[in-house]
């Protein structure tokens, strides 16, 4: 089972989660119609290719479920950083190109 508000894997007979101290809702007759919440690679793949869809997916899940919202939330981090540090890369390899062209 896990935290609904942290995330975090806790034991099923749990009724305080030892990561964050929150209330467990016991639920004995569990729902077959349940969403479950399980990391998602979708949202993952869509946060990182527009960071701000998955910035929008993560904030829409949070609260319901916690793994797939952090799931996007992670992608739309690493699609944020990938997008300001390639082109920085990039600029420091052609900066470097055209100084050593210049010198031949």
């Amino acid at each position: 089972m896990y935290c609904s508000h942290c995330g975090k894997e806790v034991n099923d007979e749990a009724v305080v989660c030892v990561h964050c101290g929150c209330a467990i809702a016991q639920n004995k007759s569990r729902n077959l119609n349940q969403i479950t919440d399980e990391p998602s690679t979708g949202f993952a793949v869509l946060g990182f290719f527009i960071p701000l869809v998955g910035l929008i997916l993560y904030l829409v899940y949070k609260d319901t479920t916690p793994l797939r919202a952090k799931s996007a939330g992670k992608g739309a981090i690493w699609g944020f950083c990938s997008a300001i540090a390639i082109p920085f890369i990039l600029g420091i390899i052609l900066g470097i190109i055209s100084v050593i062209a210049a010198a031949v």
